[in-house]
């Protein structure tokens, strides 16, 4: 594998989305953003607006997991 190519594999698995998701299955982990810490939430914020990806060093974010907003976002791997 070429250097480039790790590069981005690497920065790949340190970045996370949101997805919004219609539904929520009952063994979903869910929270609200009142339940966030202050830097993740202005972490999300940044991203919704900017409709980019979420450094997933520094937050509380856990792949998988469902935040509830004005939707269901579900936070995966790009």
């Amino acid at each position: 594998m070429a250097s480039s190519e790790l590069h981005h594999s690497d920065h790949c698995h340190q970045s996370l989305r949101l997805e919004r998701v219609e539904s929520v299955t009952s063994d979903a982990t869910v929270r609200h953003v009142d339940q966030l810490e202050t830097e993740t939430l202005e972490t999300i914020y940044a991203a919704l607006e900017g409709n980019r990806p979420i450094p997933a060093t520094g937050t509380d974010l856990e792949v998988g997991e469902i935040i509830v907003f004005t939707e269901y976002l579900r936070v995966v791997r790009p």
